[in-house]
């Protein structure tokens, strides 16, 4: 088995100020993201779109920024621990004590591309057509980040797995790496899947219905291997709360799917 190597979590000390690994995986998840949205541009149907530019890539992605850490922290508070957060509602602006959840960071993104949309005075689906293959690399970077924390560690292994790993805090037992299976999964191979996807002119909305399908499924098969969180444990028919919020995320996307690419009758 192998041992987690307990990475320091502050990459740099300079003075007073410490630079963490998990704000550098943000900082590369954020530029992976301009990077990739550049490249967009030059896909079906934003390519003969002349009025879709790079300072629009620069407007995503602020208001992306603030619909991640907005939606993000909002979405843990009321997900995961609704009643502590009512009776201590300050410390929801507690950033730096942790608690970021996914899927309220999908809601705040998506309130953000509304007001994009109604801004820039363009179809929503077409600024979520646009930003969701850029996705998949943020929160691959997101995960290396939960590895070098050395937190949200997966279930107890079988002592033969050859890459199970102990984790400190987590007993002296080897558990599933969960972080690197979510980074392979929701990570590398979903950006493989959007990328390849989405370099067709796809009727509107589906590219967005693959990537609420794709990102569900996946998560939903990773949280198998994941440790629940303590404070909740299990859920009812003994799925854990990440997976019941994927179950609506993946039938929105099937329901979407399927409505965008009917045949038209003129």
């Amino acid at each position: 088995m192998l041992i987690h190597p307990q990475i320091n979590p502050v990459a740099l000390q300079l003075g007073p100020l410490a630079v963490h690994w998990y704000g550098l995986t943000y900082l590369a998840a954020f530029g992976l993201f301009y990077f990739l949205a550049t490249r967009r541009l030059t896909h079906l149907p934003y390519a003969r779109l002349t009025h879709w530019q790079l300072k629009d890539v620069e407007d995503i992605l602020f208001a992306g920024v603030l619909g991640v850490v907005l939606g993000g922290r909002i979405g843990y508070c009321l997900f995961y621990q609704p009643a502590y957060y009512f009776s201590h509602l300050i410390e929801i602006a507690y950033v730096w004590q942790g608690g970021m959840s996914f899927h309220g960071g999908l809601l705040g993104v998506m309130a953000a591309m509304v007001w994009f949309a109604k801004t820039r005075q363009r179809p929503f689906f077409q600024v979520m057509d646009f930003v969701a293959p850029c996705v998949p690399t943020g929160l691959a970077a997101g995960r290396i980040g939960n590895f070098i924390n050395g937190e949200l560690w997966g279930r107890q292994a079988d002592v033969d797995l050859p890459w199970g790993m102990i984790f400190r805090g987590a007993g002296d037992f080897p558990r599933h790496p969960s972080q690197i299976y979510q980074f392979l999964l929701e990570g590398l191979l979903l950006f493989v899947l959007m990328w390849w996807f989405a370099r067709k002119d796809r009727p509107l909305g589906q590219v967005s219905a693959v990537f609420l399908i794709g990102y569900g499924s996946f998560r939903f098969m990773a949280e198998f291997f994941r440790e629940p969180d303590a404070h909740l444990g299990l859920l009812s028919m003994g799925l854990s709360m990440g997976q019941w919020l994927c179950v609506p995320m993946v039938l929105v996307g099937m329901v979407l799917y399927g409505a965008v690419s009917k045949p038209h009758k003129n």
